[in-house]
C-alpha cells in the first residue's frame, strides 16, 4: 500500500509563538541582571581612567613642580605646554581618553576639592545624578 508523501514546508504559527514566548521569558530573566553590570562596568572604567590620569598628573607635578593649569588642561600630559622641566608625554597614547560616554573629562586646577579636580558627569552629561547618571570624581 502506498503512503501519501508528506511535504514539510516549515514551522507552524503555534511553534513560532512558543519559541518567541520562551525567548521573551529568558530575556525577562537575564536582561535585568546584565544591564546593571554594564552600567557598573562603564562607571568602573571611568574610575580607572581618572586614576590613570591622576598618576600622569602626579608625574607632571614631579617634573614641573605644579599641576597643569586649567588653561593648559590635560593636553599638557601629551604635549609640552612650554614649561621648564616637562619630560612627557605622561600618557602611553598620544590622545587624551574620553569618558565611557564619549565626552571629555573635566579638569580644573586649582580645584574646589584639592589641587586639581578631575571628573566625568556620568551618563547624563550634567552635574549630579543618581545611579547611572552619578558623577565620577577624583576626590572621592
Amino acid at each position: 500500500m502506498l503512503r501519501p508523501v508528506r511535504e514539510d514546508r516549515g514551522f507552524t504559527l503555534a511553534e513560532l509563538m512558543v519559541v518567541v514566548i520562551i525567548l521573551g521569558l529568558l530575556a525577562g530573566l537575564v536582561l535585568p541582571r546584565v544591564f546593571p553590570k554594564l552600567v557598573r562596568g562603564k562607571q568602573a572604567a571611568a574610575k580607572a581612567q581618572i586614576e590613570l590620569l591622576g598618576q600622569a598628573l602626579d608625574s607632571f607635578r614631579i617634573d614641573v613642580g605644579r599641576y597643569p593649569t586649567t588653561q593648559e588642561g590635560l593636553q599638557a600630559l601629551i604635549q609640552d605646554p612650554g614649561v621648564e622641566g616637562w619630560q612627557g608625554p605622561y600618557l602611553k597614547k598620544k590622545v587624551i581618553p574620553q569618558d565611557p560616554w564619549g565626552r571629555p573629562y573635566r579638569y580644573e586646577s586649582p580645584g574646589q576639592h584639592g589641587e586639581y579636580d578631575l571628573y566625568s558627569w556620568g551618563r547624563d552629561g550634567s552635574p549630579g545624578g543618581e545611579g547611572e547618571d552619578k558623577d565620577i570624581v577624583s576626590w572621592e
